[in-house]
């Protein structure tokens, strides 16, 4: 790829970067590719599509394949789509201030990395595109994400909370009681580790459906309603603020777990074959397998 230099790929990543800053709790990688269009406007050929391909556009491409390196050095992450950058990453934005330096420094770092896998991986290439292929893996990954948390979040949050009541019993659970429609003053399905509830923790349960992230209010309120035995969890689709986390983590007394959609999801893969039937109606699922390089 002889029009995209090492400096060039330092630009586009500390663009990146600069962003990703600017949202600490992580973004889309389309709005991330998209806010980059205004801070490192593209080149000419940046701005080219793929010739075998014309409705793929090379910037697309080049920005991700830029991105490969900073990953695998650990100065940023990739969730299903959802791009953040570490502590790590920051320190690095912060010393290596040239561009060209930036990237060399991540280019030796992903050979580190590289070299400690037990098999070589194969990187794909942004030029990947001239021979038509339809989406990367990552791509994939990301388009399917999309949708599912669009699902998710056009559910209507009596049926998101049986979903959840679901997952808990595939999971061995014995579901007591569901919430049902109307106020439930902060608890939407108590569960026990027994079918009586004479033995273990009880199970608390609140569920949010919306896609802001809980705050730390939410948090509080929520534990406030949780006993000395008790265990709290809290599910909200729209995921929780550092605060909310950092709370959650701090607690030495009240025990509580946070799970946002990409965990709950996480779980729900994980548990499919055994949730009830007519709650996995809510979010049927269909593997697709993709011929992916050895890593």
């Amino acid at each position: 790829m002889p029009e995209i230099t090492r400096q060039r790929v330092g630009e586009l990543v500390r663009g990146v970067f600069q962003i990703l800053m600017e949202n600490p709790e992580g973004l889309k990688a389309k709005e991330v590719i998209q806010k980059l269009e205004a801070l490192v406007p593209p080149t000419p050929f940046e701005d080219s599509v793929y010739p075998n391909n014309p409705s793929v556009r090379r910037r697309d491409k080049i920005v991700r394949f830029s991105t490969i390196n900073p990953v695998k050095a650990g100065w940023m992450t990739k969730d299903r789509g959802l791009w953040s950058i570490t502590e790590d990453g920051i320190k690095a934005f912060d010393e290596f201030t040239v561009p060209e330096t930036f990237a060399r420094e991540a280019g030796r770092l992903y050979k580190k990395w590289k070299d400690q896998q037990p098999d070589e991986e194969e990187v794909p290439d942004p030029d990947e595109g001239e021979t038509g292929a339809a989406l990367t893996l990552e791509e994939a990954e990301e388009a399917a994400w999309s949708e599912i948390e669009a699902h998710l979040s056009e559910m209507n949050p009596y049926e998101f909370q049986d979903l959840v009541a679901g997952l808990l019993r595939a999971m061995g659970y014995h579901v007591a009681w569901v919430s049902p429609p109307g106020p439930d003053k902060g608890l939407d399905i108590l569960a026990h580790t027994d079918p009586l509830g004479i033995a273990g923790a009880r199970i608390k349960v609140q569920v949010k459906r919306h896609a802001d992230r809980a705050p730390v209010q939410d948090i509080r309120s929520f534990m406030a309603i949780l006993g000395d035995g008790d265990v709290g969890i809290f599910v909200c689709s729209g995921g929780f603020t550092k605060d909310a986390e950092q709370e959650a983590r701090g607690q030495e007394r009240r025990r509580i777990m946070l799970l946002d959609a990409r965990r709950l999801f996480d779980l729900w893969v994980e548990h499919y074959e055994k949730i009830p039937e007519r709650q996995r109606r809510l979010m049927p699922l269909r593997p697709i397998y993709f011929l992916a390089p050895d890593e």
